[in-house]
Parts: C-alpha cells; sequence; structure tokens
C-alpha cells in the first residue's frame, strides 16, 4: 500500500490529493502485467480503465485507415495514460501498446467515479491536476507552432533524457531505447528532416545512434538547440 501511495503521489494527475486520497484510490489499483509489444488498449474500444506505468515502456498510436500509424507519446514509469476514462466510457482516442514489458497499476473507471462521489475533494483536485496538464500540453502546442523542427526535435530528446533519468540514468551518456522515426513523429516533422538533425548532433559528438536506440552523451548541450 505505501508503494503504491507513493508512486501515485508522483503522478501530476493525483498531486493535488493528500495521503487519505491517495491511500482510497491505491486500495482499488489493481497489478497489471503486459509482455513487449502487447497492446493494452485500442483507438475505438470503450474506455473503461487507466493505467499507471510501475516499470517498463509503452508509446500512444494514431492508426490511419491505410495501415499507417503515428507515435502521439512514449510512457515510463510514473506516468499515466487512459486518465479520461476515470470521468467517462467514450471511446479510446489512440492505441497504446506495451515497447518492453509493462507492470501498471489499473484503476476501473467506475472505481474512481464512485471515489469521487463518496469524496467530493478527490473530483476537485482531480479536475485541479488535469487542468495543470491541459495548461502544459496548450503552451507545449502554442511552443512548437513557433519552433524550427531542429528545436523541437531536441526538445523530444531532453524530455526523453529527463525520462530516462527519473529511472535512474547518470547525468551523461543517458541511454534512451527508441526508433528515429519514433521521435520524429514526437518532434512534429517528417524522419528525413529528424535524421539530418540528428547526423548533426552526432557529428558534433552530443549522440550516438543505434538501431532502436541513442545514447545521448552531452544532455545539456541539446538545450542549445531549442529556442
Amino acid at each position: 500500500m505505501a508503494e503504491t501511495t507513493a508512486l501515485l503521489s508522483r503522478v501530476p494527475v493525483f498531486e493535488a490529493l493528500g495521503d487519505t486520497d491517495l491511500e482510497h484510490i491505491a486500495r482499488v489499483a489493481v497489478p497489471r502485467r503486459f509482455a513487449p509489444h502487447q497492446v493494452i488498449f485500442r483507438e475505438g474500444d470503450t474506455s473503461d480503465t487507466c493505467y499507471l506505468v510501475r516499470q517498463g515502456h509503452a508509446r500512444a498510436l494514431r492508426e490511419h485507415g491505410d495501415g499507417r500509424s503515428i507515435a502521439l507519446a512514449h510512457f515510463g514509469p510514473g506516468d499515466i495514460f487512459g486518465e479520461l476514462a476515470m470521468f467517462d466510457d467514450e471511446k479510446r482516442s489512440a492505441t497504446v501498446e506495451a515497447l518492453d514489458e509493462v507492470e501498471a497499476l489499473a484503476i476501473l473507471g467506475q472505481d474512481m467515479r464512485r471515489l469521487m462521489r463518496d469524496h467530493p475533494d478527490i473530483a476537485v483536485n482531480l479536475v485541479v491536476g488535469l487542468g495543470r496538464r491541459l495548461r502544459e500540453a496548450n503552451e507545449r502546442l502554442a511552443r512548437q507552432s513557433f519552433q524550427t523542427v531542429q528545436s523541437r526535435v531536441a526538445e523530444v530528446l531532453v524530455q526523453l533524457c529527463e525520462q530516462a533519468r527519473n529511472e535512474g540514468a547518470g547525468e551523461e551518456d543517458v541511454l534512451v531505447t527508441i526508433t528515429q522515426a519514433d521521435i520524429a513523429q514526437l518532434a512534429g516533422s517528417s524522419r528525413e528532416s529528424a535524421s539530418r538533425f540528428m547526423a548533426v548532433l552526432e557529428r558534433a559528438g552530443v549522440l550516438t545512434q543505434g538501431r532502436g536506440r541513442v545514447t545521448i552523451h552531452q544532455p545539456g548541450a541539446l538545450r542549445g538547440y531549442i529556442y
């Protein structure tokens, strides 16, 4: 219980909740495990559960009718996805799949709605937490609309570094497991444009690229490309 409560307290959506409210949520959280590349839910599925990552990594995808897909987000320990299921049963807006073995906490939407009815302060604080996330997303979108491809790619790499550090990576030589195509999609650029810029970074000694992974030797240098 203490471990689950501590994990919940690090999630932005729940950051406004007190210890007692977090304990209520911890009691209805169910451990789940997903194998590498397993689909956790698909776009169009009924939205009935949200997930909090304890270990491992997953990504959100939007799929096109012609079979193509784009990466919308990557999730690691402490991240939550499918959180709108706490409020309604609308269809999923994206597909989420595990990238490696994922340990997660699953919280049923109906359990959260019952808690919000029984403990109104939980509902108020959840709205505060979601409002902060929405504001941050709006600010990020506004910022990206004025950024160059290079700036957007550098910012994605900085975010991936921060996620890796939260999982125990050091200050330098940070290993990030991600494809070049996913980096481009997260940055809202073409793969060719992202590839050209990452080649520049590699020649400068900022990073080294491998198959499905990037080692960022000088994370601090990336901020010099963000404006």
